[in-house]
Parts: structure tokens; sequence; C-alpha cells
């Protein structure tokens, strides 16, 4: 039996993205096999298949071929040896990084997360990434208290809304720095947007909130944000920059702003947030995924999903994500979910 894959054949465009078949084996011992139902296209999925990707300051060195996909959600569909964790029939999700663009994954059965069945899994993949990084770095890294100030710069993403969502029902007092034309969502989500093609981003808040902010999330990774940021905050306040810096310098230039700013004795703190700890603690994440897999269930999140394609259709996915017009979430998912 054979299945197919999305595989980045070079580094490049959307348009290395081709259909390959390959064989279904049986999983390895302590491996389960499963059928990808949805899986989200994102940002380090493209920064992947250009070439320009760093992993916590190292090229993640995938060499095409390969296949991108960051995380998936998914049925079990067959085990191997000494597998305890889970059983053929189980929901789970997967924090790939790599290897989600396919109609079958196989993965580490202890690297697994448990995904209530109810949920719909186009919703539930945008939680295993997007909004993963937005309730860690809102919760555990600036701590937010209810009745809060906060800036979210990259506010109209998928990480971006979730933190909007996130930041409404914590009841905090928010501004989303985004594109005019995507305003709308910002406002309706409960924020006050911000223009940064026709506005001044630190002089608009600096005027909104005199006493300055208790915390700025930064998606964007870049130095011009994060100085202007820092400079927003009140004493004890918190910066968290999530994204990718676009390479070593910017890279080194951002990490000697965080020893800088973390040693002075201004009352600010940076901090740098990355997925990569849950291969070194997993209850965190986990207590995290079941606490967001719950609000998505009772409705207290709705993910924000721009579009919908097959599965196999990666490349107009990323393309479309790479136009920079997306409001939300781009998912692919299997034909029998469109």
């Amino acid at each position: 039996m054979r299945y197919r894959s999305v595989t980045a054949t070079r580094l490049g465009s959307p348009d290395v993205l081709q259909i390959t078949e390959h064989d279904l084996r049986d999983p390895s011992k302590g491996e389960a096999r499963i059928k990808v139902l949805a899986a989200s296209v994102c940002r380090p999925d493209i920064t992947a298949r250009t070439g320009k990707a760093l992993y916590h300051g190292t090229p993640l060195g995938h060499k095409a071929p390969f296949i991108p996909g960051y995380a998936i959600i998914g049925d079990v569909d067959a085990v191997g040896d000494e597998v305890t964790e889970v059983v053929v029939g189980d929901r789970v999700g997967a924090l790939t990084i790599i290897g989600g663009y396919s109609e079958y994954v196989y993965w580490r059965s202890d690297r697994l997360i448990p995904v209530p069945a109810i949920l719909n899994p186009a919703e539930a993949v945008t939680l295993i990434l997007n909004y993963i990084v937005a309730y860690q770095t809102m919760h555990r890294s600036a701590k937010v208290k209810e009745g809060q100030t906060v800036l979210i710069i990259g506010a109209s993403g998928g990480i971006g809304t979730a933190l909007l969502q996130l930041g409404k029902l914590s009841h905090l007092k928010m501004y989303g720095v985004a594109s005019g034309s995507k305003h709308s969502i910002v406002t309706a989500m409960g924020a006050t947007p911000i223009d940064y093609h026709t506005q001044d981003v630190v002089e608009f808040a600096r005027q909104a909130e005199p006493e300055g902010l208790d915390a700025v999330f930064d998606g964007m990774m870049r130095l011009d944000y994060i100085q202007g940021g820092l400079s927003l905050l009140r004493r004890g306040g918190t910066l968290v920059s999530y994204g990718e810096p676009t390479g070593f310098g910017a890279l080194a230039r951002i990490l000697a702003t965080a020893i800088i700013v973390n040693v002075l004795p201004n009352g600010k703190s940076f901090k740098l947030y990355g997925t990569s700890a849950y291969a070194f603690n997993k209850r965190p994440f986990l207590e995290d995924w079941a606490t967001l897999f719950k609000l998505l269930e009772e409705g207290s999140i709705a993910p924000v999903i721009a579009q919908k394609f097959p599965l196999l259709e990666a490349a107009r996915a990323n393309a479309l994500l790479e136009s920079g017009t997306v409001i939300g979430n781009v998912v692919l998912v299997a034909p029998e979910l469109l």
C-alpha cells in the first residue's frame, strides 16, 4: 500500500512543494502510525522551505528533499511493539516541526498529545502550535493578571488572534498592531488597533498609556520592535518574543539586548519563547493543551481560520500564507473533512 506526502524537492518558493509517494510500513518499536486529519500551515514551514529557518540559534538543517509541516492532528492507525501510551483509534496531535504534510505520519508514541475526539480537527490543530505559543507566552512567560494592559505585535495572524482571544478571556486591556486592512478582527476581539503602516506604534501606545504597559507580545522578532516595546514597559513589565529572527546577526543582537535588559536594575524583563522546551519537560505543555482543548470544546475560544485546503494542496496554502493577506490560520485537512 502507498501513501502520499507533500515534499520540498528543493529550497525555494511554494512551487518546490511536490506530491511524492511512499510505501506504507508497519510502525517501529515505540512508534505509532497516524492517519493525518489536519495539519497547520505556519510561518516556520515557510522559513524551513526557503532555507531561512533558525531553530533556537541554529539552522534547522533540513536539506531537500524533506516534508514540511510543524503540527498535526490525526487518528492512530497502527502501533509498534512496546507502545503503551496510545491504542488504535485514539485521536492525537503531534508537534512534528517537519513531516506534517502527509497522509500518514510515524511518530514516537511518548510524544503524542491526547486530543478529544469531539473536537473539529481543523480547529483543534491550531491549538497544537499557535494557541500553545499564545497561551504560554501570556500565562507562563508574562504571567498576566486581570485588568493589565498589553500590546500585541502581529495581532492578526494565527498566534496574534489566539493572543487576542486569550487576552479577552483574561480581561486584559489590549492594543493590537496590524495593517489597516486587518483592523476589523483586532477590534472585534476587544483590542484597540494600531496601523504600523500609517502610525508610529511607540508614540501611539505611549500617548494612550503614559504610565506604561504591563506586557508586550512580539511576533516579529525584529530589534526595532523589541526596543520600541521595551521602552513602553512600566517597571515590572515583561516583553516576550516568540517569532523567528531573520539571521544570525539579528539573533545575536536580540540575545545581547535580552542580556542587557535582564541584568539592568530597571525592573523590566525580556523573555524569548520557543516550543523546544517540550522535548525536555512535557508536563506544562500537556497541561496547557488540555486547558486549550477544554476552552475550545466549551466555545470559549474559536480559532480564526482564513482558509482550509485539501491536505495535498500545501503549495497553494503556503502561497496564501506567504502573501501576507491572511487573517488567522491556514489549515490543511483530509478530503473527508472538506
